[in-house]
Order: structure tokens, then C-alpha cells, then sequence
């Protein structure tokens, strides 16, 4: 059973009375712009609390060495000078305190958080502090081939519908959902499936050197990616087939096999 109350039907009118947004792309982005259009469509108030900065590959980071500080946008509309876990905290714990929202979405994000990747990402960090607090939480991500042309309208179409179906099916407060769009028309997009995370595309990350107009060598860090053969249930299965792929995260990382193995080795020593 949830652990909140699915108050919200498929088709219609508001689902919650007060959502939060942020991302990790910050505050800017496009995928912002279009998760806003989609939350007017979803609940009476819908508030923005995001990253003046791009702050992506941040994960569920929080900081706890400097100050942070907000501007504001608009109405019900914030910059915050850290990380989208900042965005979340100070929202539910300073601007929203006395409002509490009823739903958290993260995103849209640029580009897919399949696999190994979700571990990094600032868009499923973001979803992953508001499960902390209790609150249900969506990241939300739309997969491209081409990074100049973004198919945004496939997010705009079919995420309405999709967090309905959720927020109405309820899930249990602590995990969060991980929600991937495929990287095709939306008249195009197949049924939403619910997934496993398996591996993803990431095998590792490297180093690339590079030499500033000084002559002085600085370096970016970027993922590696490789086609892997990802089971059938997968998330990253299910995009690459067109489909919507669903995937409840949780904080618990315990390898249990690892766990087993050792219990057993150090049991003989």
C-alpha cells in the first residue's frame, strides 16, 4: 500500500494544491520551462526552487562548507546558488516551510539518467532528498541522440498523463521514481513500463586535458559510454525500445551477494 493518499484520477483537473520543481540543469533550461507548463496542468500552485547554475553530475550532494543564497524570479519562483539537494532542503525546510508541497518533480532533465548514471545525477538527487523529507518525488528526463534538437515535446505531451498514473498507483515514501522518455516523436512513444535500473551505458569516466590561451593546462571530466547489453526489464531496455521507462530508487545500496560472500569468508577465518 502507499504511503500516501492517491487522491488523483487520469484525466483532469489538479492532482495535488502545491508542487515543487527543480533540476540540476538550472534555473534557465529548457526542460525547466517545459516541466513548469506541465505542472500548471497538475496542481493550483505550482512553485520553482532551482539552481542559478548548471549543476549536473551532483547527485544528491548537499553543502555543508558554504553559505548558500536565493534570488528570487517571480512569484513563487527561486534561484539558489548550490545544488538541486540544496533546492529541495530550502524549500521544504525555509520557503515553503509554512506550505509544504504535496510533489516534488525534478527535470527535466537534458539527456537520459539510465543505469549507473542515476547515482550521479543531480535530477535524481533532487528526487532522492525529497524522499528523505517524506515527500513523494519524480525525476524526470528526456533521452536525445541529438543534443540540438531535444524532442521537449515529447516530455511536454506525455508527462501529464504519466504523472497522473502515478501519483494515483501511490508508492511507498521511501523510494523515489526515476522516469526516462524515449528520443522519439510523442505519437511514436510506446507504453510506460516499470523497470529495473541494471547497468546502463556508463563504464567509466575519463580525464581530457586541456591548454588555456596561458599555456596552462586545466582538465574536464567526462562520462564514458559504451553500448551494454542491458536486460529486457531495464530501463534503458525499455527507452531504447520507445517505451517509458519507471524505476523506484531507493537510499538502500547493499549488495546482498557481496554481503553473503564475505558473512561466509570471514566465517572460515
Amino acid at each position: 500500500m502507499p504511503d500516501f493518499p492517491p487522491e488523483a484520477s487520469r484525466t483532469g483537473g489538479h492532482i495535488v494544491n502545491r508542487i515543487l520543481l527543480t533540476n540540476d540543469d538550472g534555473i534557465d533550461a529548457p526542460g525547466l520551462a517545459v516541466l513548469e507548463q506541465v505542472a500548471a496542468t497538475l496542481a493550483s500552485e505550482v512553485w520553482v526552487v532551482a539552481p542559478e547554475h548548471d549543476q549536473s553530475g551532483t547527485s544528491h550532494s548537499i553543502s555543508l562548507h558554504q553559505p548558500l543564497r536565493y534570488s528570487r524570479r517571480g512569484e513563487r519562483r527561486f534561484g539558489i546558488s548550490g545544488t538541486p539537494g540544496d533546492c529541495v532542503v530550502m524549500a521544504v525546510r525555509h520557503l515553503m516551510q509554512d506550505s509544504l508541497p504535496e510533489l516534488i518533480l525534478s527535470g527535466v532533465n537534458r539527456g537520459a539518467n539510465l543505469g549507473v548514471e542515476t547515482v550521479f545525477s543531480g535530477t535524481v538527487g533532487a528526487a532522492m532528498t525529497g524522499m528523505l523529507f517524506g515527500i513523494p518525488s519524480i525525476a524526470l528526463s528526456q533521452t536525445f541522440g541529438d543534443p540540438a534538437a531535444v524532442r521537449w515535446d515529447t516530455a511536454r505531451q506525455v508527462a501529464p498523463d504519466v504523472i497522473r498514473r502515478l501519483y494515483a498507483a501511490g508508492w511507498d515514501i521511501h523510494a523515489c521514481l526515476n522516469v526516462n522518455f524515449p528520443n522519439v516523436a510523442p505519437a511514436e512513444v510506446g507504453p510506460l513500463a516499470l523497470t529495473r535500473q541494471g547497468v546502463g551505458l556508463v563504464k567509466g569516466i575519463n580525464v581530457v586535458p586541456r591548454t588555456d590561451p596561458r599555456g596552462l593546462t586545466y582538465h574536464w571530466l567526462q562520462f564514458h559510454r559504451e553500448a551494454v547489453e542491458n536486460a529486457p526489464d531495464t530501463e534503458t531496455a525499455v527507452v531504447r525500445a520507445g517505451g517509458i521507462a519507471v524505476t523506484p530508487l531507493r537510499f538502500e545500496r547493499t549488495n546482498e551477494d557481496a554481503l553473503a560472500h564475505l558473512r561466509n569468508a570471514l566465517s572460515q577465518q
